[in-house]
């Protein structure tokens, strides 16, 4: 999509992570939202597939832990007015006695690091806006701890201090600062990944549960919080399914 096949003045929103699951639903969402969405991702045939099949969106290939990547995805924006930074994922299931030091280094990397790049790329862009807002989303693991789940729970802790401590250093600048934390979410390959392709015990995580989030719930949740009138900022918002009332208590109909 050309700057010319666009409309001069349309909102532009970033997202981070759009080859699926839950950005490639909320590119859709803010998308119907009348947003110009730039989609980026480190698989290009995904992004740029669906960049395709949306109104006055752009594919842009991209790896958040690259820094210098980063700068020069910004220093290309003519505008921001959104940043969903939604990069993230997790590694293994170890407790913490046997976890390999190379995936809490990756979780860490793209959770943490990966949210830190693009906001500190983004950030003039999004205050020159006048309105500008930038969504971490971290997770149900960035609030509270459970077993198995270290290296991932450090990280998503590491975004969820990110957005807190953000909001408070950008208070009285024209920039909102939202937190989403789902919960038991199924897409087609976050717990697949963390197993390292096991199919089976991705499938594991989420059976019996009737009703696991799915990836168009929680867009549908990051795309209410951005479209508030501007005064309103959703400081943090945490959405599980409804069989799902902690980390480690989950109701299964087995």
């Amino acid at each position: 999509m050309t700057a010319e096949a666009r409309p001069a003045d349309a909102r532009t929103a970033v997202v981070t992570g759009a080859s699926s699951g839950i950005g490639a639903a909320t590119a859709r969402q803010l998308s119907a939202a009348g947003y110009r969405v730039v989609l980026t991702a480190r698989r290009t045939e995904r992004i740029e597939e669906l960049a395709a099949s949306l109104p006055h969106a752009e594919a842009y290939p991209l790896d958040v832990t690259d820094r210098a990547a980063v700068d020069a995805f910004a220093a290309s924006l003519d505008r921001c007015d959104v940043l969903v930074n939604n990069a993230g994922g997790a590694i293994g299931a170890d407790p913490v006695a046997t976890g390999d030091p190379a995936d809490w280094r990756a979780m860490y990397e793209v959770n943490v690091l990966g949210t830190l790049n693009t906001t500190q790329a983004l950030l003039p862009a999004l205050t020159a806006s006048g309105d500008g807002t930038v969504v971490v989303l971290s997770s149900t693991a960035g609030l509270a701890t459970y077993e198995g789940g270290g290296g991932y729970v450090a990280a998503k802790h590491g975004a969820h201090v990110i957005a807190e401590t953000l909001r408070l250093e950008l208070c009285g600048r024209p920039v909102r600062v939202i937190e989403i934390a789902p919960g038991m979410v199924r897409t087609e390959e976050f717990a697949t990944t963390r197993f390292r392709g096991d199919s089976a015990k991705a499938a594991k995580v989420y059976e019996g549960v009737a009703a696991p989030l799915e990836a168009d719930d929680v867009a549908d949740t990051i795309a209410w919080a951005v479209t508030r009138p501007s005064h309103v900022n959703i400081d943090l918002l945490v959405v599980r399914p409804r069989a799902q009332a902690s980390n480690s208590k989950v109701h299964r109909e087995l």
